[in-house]
């Protein structure tokens, strides 16, 4: 049975679009203003669904099959519901001694052909926590090692959701807002995390709520904007019989191109061969990176509404948040962002005025699993779900806990590849198998192999 979009009626040319209380995104300040997260005068028209996510997080918790969708009532969000959703995200029950951070070192090391990198976390009583971060590492680490990392030292662990917010202000670190402040922040801040779950023996979903799923259904992926319609329709064919995946995504228009496909008419012709080539049961999902103005987005995420697909990424210039809700007032499918995102409070925006029905933080590229927590809670209140983006690496061993503790998942998570090489550092080795990717158990990330993987690294200074 083909996934089914989320309903919401067209609106013709012209039509109003649904507002915040003050009009903008700068108006979110009262927290008593109810934001309607759809169109005022067409809501008693629309429906809105429980989502797979969330139906799949319930059920692990109540032990009930609910992978039938469930209708429920919109509802209005204030600010204020949002921000209480938001708060307090990190759980450290039973750890009730300082854990100080005495020092926090980042390594590079080669292995399966590749360049690799890893933070070694120590606090002062000699527990230690590990993490890898994304090959960004490669040019950011001076930032790593001169704004991030020495705000660190010495401060308490435990109070780590507090040092996110510290380190932002540090030294002005917020005139670097982006991934170049907050992949060196989220690579800290895993490995803290890390040690925090071993000294406690427990995984990191248990830090935020609680393991309610060990294995999370991945989507594959293709990156190609070079191919022809039928190169790429039997590129993904291929990629489905190799994984066993249920889902893929691929690419449409240009990226940020104003309008330009890659190749002429390779959009057009390529959205209903998937379907063509794929069947019916395969979930589809699309990726426009920025390339369309608000009715060429229109016209795209029609064709796609056209073959039932599920998700539409992206479709506008990623920091162009009305032309993204104008595009999601007028369509069906759903619309999803977020992967360059940086601020909460714009990620509040989206939420609060249905702008995507999707959001897609970056565990790298938005600083962590502490705001990403937050920006899932924030979601969940509204009825959305959240997709991970990964950006390379071993990202896939971050996505597994993320999307162990947080009921509102989408149905399937973003997966590059990498652990045939990598799955085996971890306790016990993450497996991809019939399109599912397993969750360790170890505490912590469940990593196994840092120790062994130092003994051939070399300091990044």
């Amino acid at each position: 049975m083909r996934s089914s979009s989320r309903i919401r009626p067209a609106l013709s040319e012209g039509s109003p679009r649904g507002r915040d209380a003050t009009g903008g995104i700068q108006g979110q300040e009262n927290a008593e203003v109810p934001i309607i997260r759809k169109d005022t005068a067409m809501a008693t028209n629309r429906r809105s669904f429980l989502r797979p996510g969330m139906a799949a997080g319930l059920a692990a918790a109540l032990g009930q099959d609910l992978r039938a969708e469930s209708l429920i009532e919109p509802k209005p969000v204030t600010v204020a519901q949002l921000d209480a959703a938001a708060a307090g995200v990190l759980k450290l029950e039973g750890l009730t001694s300082p854990v100080k951070i005495a020092s926090i070192e980042l390594f590079r090391f080669e292995a399966a052909d590749d360049d690799y990198y890893l933070v070694r976390a120590r606090s002062s009583d000699g527990a230690e926590g590990f993490s890898f971060p994304n090959s960004r590492a490669a040019y950011l680490y001076p930032i790593f090692n001169q704004l991030v990392a020495p705000y660190f030292i010495g401060k308490d662990a435990r109070q780590l959701e507090a040092l996110v917010q510290g380190v932002y202000r540090h030294k002005s670190n917020y005139k670097l807002q982006g991934l170049a402040l907050w992949c060196p922040v989220a690579w800290v801040e895993f490995a803290l995390l890390d040690m925090l779950g071993r000294i406690l023996h427990k995984p990191v979903g248990e830090l935020f709520g609680g393991v309610i799923r060990r294995e999370i259904p991945a989507y594959v992926a293709s990156g190609s904007r070079d191919t022809t319609a039928q190169q790429e329709a039997e590129k993904l064919a291929r990629l489905v019989a190799e994984t066993g995946c249920r889902a893929v995504k691929f690419k449409v228009g240009g990226r940020m191109s104003n309008n330009a496909d890659s190749i002429p008419g390779r959009t057009e012709a390529l959205i209903p061969l998937v379907r063509k080539v794929l069947g019916p049961d395969i979930t589809i999902q699309a990726d426009a990176n920025s390339s369309y103005d608000p009715s060429k987005a229109v016209q795209v995420g029609r064709m796609l509404e056209e073959i039932d697909a599920y998700m539409f990424e992206e479709p506008c210039p990623f920091d162009h948040l009305e032309d993204t809700k104008q595009v999601a007032d007028a369509l069906t499918i759903n619309v999803a962002g977020g992967e360059q995102e940086s601020s909460e409070r714009r990620f509040r925006w989206m939420i609060a005025n249905n702008a995507v029905q999707i959001v897609q933080p970056d565990l790298h590229y938005y600083g962590g699993f502490i705001r990403s927590v937050r920006v899932a809670r924030m979601a969940a209140v509204a009825n959305i779900d959240i997709t991970l983006h990964i950006s390379g690496g071993l990202g896939y061993s971050q996505m597994v806990h993320f999307a162990s503790c947080t009921p509102n998942m989408g149905r399937f998570q973003e997966y590059e590849g990498g652990v045939r090489e990598t799955g085996g550092w971890f306790d016990p080795p993450i497996v991809f198998k019939d399109g599912a990717l397993t969750v360790p158990i170890g505490p912590g990330f469940g990593i196994a192999a840092a120790q062994d993987l130092l003994k051939n690294a070399s300091k990044m200074i």
